[in-house]
């Protein structure tokens, strides 16, 4: 696949992801505008849209006729990692005024209601994962995935260990980053799978590469914390640091980074040599290896 053929289909994605999103909370519940307001505004902030990327895109490759159809689960994850990022930049986690270039949730709309607003953006993704029009044990599953991925047994366990105090060892590092981000890969790209019926077989192969691509992505971030440019990368550079996180940079240097995102990145396309028509996977791997911002 060029990289035209992948740009067009990633933005495909995206606008449905986007579009689906904005009819969000839209309601009228009186004394509750600003609650809406305050979850919209982090929910349609932008970003990559990667993870319910990986849900689209499994659901195809798992022979979903019309990916459409695996919206409202890709989109279910994509407001719990947005409840977790506004609850992540909150004075009690990592206190963080700035994401994706725009002031962070509780700085506009304060911590009580940014706080709220995570809160309701949690039960509100398995309202909406549920309300596809799949068969009711592929929901079932779905929610089970979603739990899994999300809860604390995964991201939340990782961001436990992230809050912990004192230096990481590379293997203390690499699971706080497994469950912290990996999980929530790994769920978006197995709900994919689930939507379509896919079998284990194929829903394992989806999370060992997508477990290889958010090791790439954490690496990278942590690159990028030290190397990036702000103003690119939609938060603070150094901030890592200065909250004394022990980092990849920090164990293994820029250059054992890159060369332990190679590793990660041949993982991730060694996960899908069974399959066909995964080029558009295997690109993106590749792209997120490189990535800027």
């Amino acid at each position: 696949m060029d990289k035209k053929q992948f740009q067009k289909q990633y933005e495909a994605y995206r606008t449905a992801v986007e579009d689906f999103l904005s009819k969000l909370f839209l309601g009228d519940t009186p004394g509750c505008e600003r609650l809406y307001d305050s979850m919209r505004y982090s929910l349609l902030s932008g970003g990559k849209r990667l993870r319910p990327v990986l849900t689209l895109e499994f659901a195809r490759l798992c022979g979903m006729e019309d990916w459409h159809c695996a919206l409202p689960f890709a989109c279910a994850v994509e407001m719990v990692h947005t409840y977790s990022l506004i609850h992540d930049d909150l004075p009690c986690m990592d206190d963080d005024a700035l994401r994706r270039g725009k002031p962070t949730n509780h700085i506009v709309f304060g911590e009580t209601m940014a706080t709220l607003a995570g809160d309701a953006l949690q039960p509100e993704a398995y309202r909406v994962l549920l309300s596809a029009d799949l068969p009711s044990d592929r929901l079932a599953a779905g929610v089970e995935v979603l739990a899994l991925a999300s809860g604390a047994m995964g991201m939340v366990a990782g961001q436990v260990l992230d809050l912990s105090d004192g230096t990481k060892a590379e293997d203390e590092l690499a699971l706080l980053h497994t469950l912290k981000t990996g999980c929530m890969f790994m769920g978006a790209a197995e709900l994919g799978c689930v939507a379509a019926g896919g079998t284990q077989e194929l829903r394992d192969a989806a999370r060992l590469y997508a477990m290889n691509l958010g090791m790439a992505f954490q690496i990278r971030d942590d690159m990028l914390d030290v190397t990036g440019d702000e103003a690119v990368f939609g938060k603070p550079i150094g901030s890592d640091k200065d909250e004394g996180k022990t980092t990849y940079v920090d164990l293994l240097g820029l250059s054992g980074c890159e060369k332990r995102i190679e590793r990660c990145t041949e993982g991730a396309v060694e996960a899908l040599s069974s399959l066909e028509g995964t080029e558009f996977l295997i690109e993106l791997v590749q792209q997120l290896a490189k990535r800027e911002k």
